[in-house]
């Protein structure tokens, strides 16, 4: 690995040539790290400030808002990567339309289940929703640009999310010690040897908020590098399907975080993903390397495995066409 691939490189979205950098970026890396996003500091100075508040609430009040394969949105403590328990806890939520959030409805767009916020913090779910809006523009902007990158229109993608997108946010903490006590923890399965263990992502893009704790590493020419905290950086990567929809020009890297010491890690993902009817197939003019993939099937295939170790763990490569 040359000098030069040690870290991820940094686009400025101010500058006039942002979006042909960007893209660049992402053609080289699958991770890209961008400052000047639009984002207000002031909003995710609070976002920060829930989250930690969040988690900091006894363990049994977070289990008041347990997630499940029946509902998707809530707390875990238990999640499996590659069939390995990771050593973090996580809260997650989804968009819920405008007709449903005027009637006070939690279900969210894309019938993974209902929004659940916890009562002893009433701005929680505001600040949480607004940052969600907000990652949400940013990602279409983005989307925008890596249709122009392949050569598309902008608006090429646009029409496979909309009112039925699955896109949702994670809240993840990684805590020095096992959330689990002693008597649980010898019924689960065991931790595994990362906090995070490697994966890459499964839907289109990601737009992540990390701290400065450090720990968040990607695959890049077969060797790991860090993915070094930059103060008021987001740092964006491709998922599964831009890949497929990209024919590989945009590639989904491995991705993983070491072990915590000395201090937690909070980190605050926002996935940007279509309804579940979308097909992702191959665009452009060269040969399709990938099968259709339908996201939906996809997508609930990976997300067994959050729960429980089924065998092999569904990958992208099983789409590719020999």
């Amino acid at each position: 690995m040359s000098e030069a691939a040690t870290e991820t490189p940094l686009v400025d979205l101010s500058v006039e040539n942002a979006s042909a950098e960007f893209c660049r970026a992402a053609i080289r890396w699958g991770f890209v790290q961008i400052v000047n996003h639009g984002i207000p500091t002031t909003m995710i100075d609070d976002v920060w400030k829930r989250t930690h508040a969040f988690f900091g609430l006894p363990h049994q009040e977070k289990r008041q808002l347990l997630r499940s394969k029946e509902n998707a949105m809530g707390y875990f403590d238990q999640e499996l990567t590659k069939n390995k328990r990771d050593l973090k806890e996580i809260f997650d939520f989804g968009a819920v339309s405008s007709a449903n959030l005027a009637a006070g409805i939690e279900q969210v767009n894309s019938g993974d289940g209902v929004n659940q916020w916890p009562a002893s913090m009433p701005d929680f779910k505001k600040t949480m929703c607004d940052y969600f809006a907000a990652c949400e523009k940013l990602g279409h902007q983005l989307l925008g640009m890596l249709s122009e990158g392949m050569g598309l229109p902008y608006e090429t993608f646009h029409p496979y999310f909309g009112d039925r997108h699955t896109g949702f946010m994670r809240l993840n903490y990684y805590p020095l010690e096992d959330p689990l006590a002693q008597s649980e923890s010898a019924d689960a399965t065991p931790l595994g040897d990362m906090a995070l263990h490697h994966h890459t992502d499964a839907g289109v893009l990601t737009v992540l908020l990390q701290d400065d704790a450090g720990g968040l590493e990607a695959m890049v020419d077969g060797d790991w590098i860090d993915v070094t905290p930059i103060e008021g950086a987001l740092i964006i990567n491709v998922g599964d399907m831009m890949q497929v929809w990209s024919n590989d020009q945009y590639r989904a890297l491995l991705h993983r975080v070491r072990p915590v010491h000395g201090r937690s890690r909070y980190s605050i993902p926002f996935f940007l993903n279509p309804s579940y009817e979308t097909d992702c197939t191959p665009l452009g003019s060269e040969p399709a390397r990938y099968r259709p993939v339908n996201w939906g099937d996809f997508r609930r295939a990976r997300a067994d495995g959050d729960y429980a170790d089924y065998g092999k763990e569904i990958q992208i490569e099983d789409f590719r066409i020999s």
